[in-house]
């Protein structure tokens, strides 16, 4: 019974009592004996009490009885209410976040809502949810329309790009990505699986391209000698860990150790090449994590065209006597060569001209570095791929091609991902390069350009 009803009740005793001392609450009988005489006196009940204390008291106490149960009834239907309010609550809101990603609410997102910003705002707002501006998005979503529609996947191809770009420059899995969209895990890694292998395939060949036509060499040449007084230079080369969880190699248990990199987690290892604009001209995804920079270079197809000859660069220098062809720069863990110079030594234990040939060319090899950054920070998925072994190489590429759009299309670039420090040992010189013509040249031009190097800063 409530406390405060008891309260009330006791105080109309006390209230009865006073008003009228000769009525009991309770209807009684008392029986007397004295000697063989007996006697029953009954005292004055309630109900046959001449006085209006009895009445008032019960219709009080009755009264109060009703508020108290109609209160308890009144509390409990209020906290049924307000459950259920919160039930509904959280439905309509997970409703609503559900409608936010809707094919109708991103067509309303592409065409009122998104035209009534200033350009500006349209464009961050834009690349704040997919990673890139309209423009770029649209020229994505042409290219690729054609081969999404063959796939006679139920959703519009427009939606379903977006739907990939939100996930590689946000990073999210399958599940969460799943739970936005209101659609099934499996669905949202098959249409991701669909338009990252469409980027890395169809796509690439025409937006990561190696700098052969003259035009191209001579402006690509021209802005690396701007920026290192080093000519000729063609492109920078570097590799850099993409880190994958542990779960996805359940399915290799054999093969788990080939892919911890030297920074203590699993990942595979991407090889890029940049020019000036921080452009890949060149991308290859072939080796686990475990892989040193040079061995993956050697398996690579580059290096394979490099020395085939497969490659024929004509914009041939002539420095101290040596034909310096284009060449690219890397750092101590690649191999030389003259078709890539590297520096005489990572400590700065070489000479005057060779210290100094050794910064200008990391100030070019830093290029890559930056590009390397810029690709991360854009697209988060790769600082922890959450894509199956399989699709990791495709993934991967596939962002690197958006990475080029972005450059190609002078996107703002965000504040760079920062890559761990480099501490690889120099690369071991094979016995068939030894004996190989780019070899024994590529370190006669090394020496020639760090001499003419020093000597023209020198005379300045």
């Amino acid at each position: 019974m409530d406390e405060t009803f008891m309260l009330m009740l006791s105080n109309l005793l006390h209230l009865h009592n006073s008003l009228d001392p000769t009525t009991s609450l309770l209807s009684s009988t008392t029986t007397t004996s004295v000697g063989s005489a007996s006697s029953s006196t009954s005292s004055t009940s309630l109900l046959s009490s001449s006085s209006a204390a009895p009445l008032i008291f019960f219709t009080l106490s009755s009264l109060l009885s009703f508020l108290s149960t109609s209160k308890k009834n009144l509390n409990k239907t209020s906290s049924s209410s307000s459950n259920n309010n919160k039930k509904n609550d959280a439905a309509t809101a997970a409703v609503s976040d559900s409608s936010a990603y809707s094919v109708s609410a991103f067509r309303a997102l592409t065409t009122d809502h998104l035209w009534n910003l200033e350009a500006p705002l349209r464009e961050a707002h834009w690349r704040s949810l997919y990673g890139l501006s309209y423009p770029v998005f649209t020229t994505v979503v042409e290219k690729l329309k054609p081969y999404i529609a063959a796939s006679n996947l139920s959703l519009p191809s427009d939606y379903a790009v977006a739907m990939v770009l939100s996930r590689l420059s946000h990073g999210l899995s399958a599940k969460t990505l799943a739970s936005r969209y209101s659609l099934e895990p499996y669905l949202i890694s098959k249409i991701t699986n669909m338009v990252t292998r469409l980027l890395a395939t169809k796509l690439y060949p025409e937006f990561i391209k190696i700098p052969i036509s003259r035009r191209r060499l001579i402006e690509t040449t021209q802005g690396f000698e701007e920026l290192t007084s080093l000519p000729n230079i063609c492109g920078a080369i570097d590799g850099s860990h993409i880190k994958i969880s542990n779960a996805q190699l359940k399915r290799i248990p054999a093969h788990q150790n080939q892919y911890r990199c030297k920074y203590g987690y699993n990942s595979v290892l991407l090889q890029v090449v940049a020019d000036h604009r921080k452009i890949f001209w060149d991308v290859c995804v072939k080796a686990s994590g475990g892989t040193e920079d040079s061995e993956h270079f050697r398996d690579s197809l580059l290096y394979n065209r490099l020395i085939s000859g497969d490659i024929v660069w004509d914009k041939a220098i002539n420095v101290r006597g040596q034909h310096v062809r284009p060449y690219i720069v890397g750092d101590w863990c690649y191999p030389q060569s003259s078709f890539l110079m590297t520096p005489f030594s990572p400590n700065g234990a070489g000479t005057p001209a060779q210290n100094l040939f050794d910064g200008m060319l990391m100030k070019g090899r830093n290029v890559v570095v930056e590009a390397i950054g810029l690709l991360k920070a854009r697209w988060k998925i790769l600082q922890d791929l959450n894509v199956g072994i399989n699709h990791a190489p495709q993934t991967i590429v596939a962002c690197c091609v958006l990475h080029n759009l972005c450059q190609i299309a002078r996107e703002p670039e965000p504040e760079l991902w920062k890559e761990p420090d480099e501490n690889g040992s120099p690369a071991r010189v094979l016995e068939t390069e030894k004996q190989l013509y780019y070899f024994g040249e590529g370190l006669r031009q090394r020496q020639a350009l760090a001499d003419d190097l020093h000597q023209r800063l020198s005379s300045r």
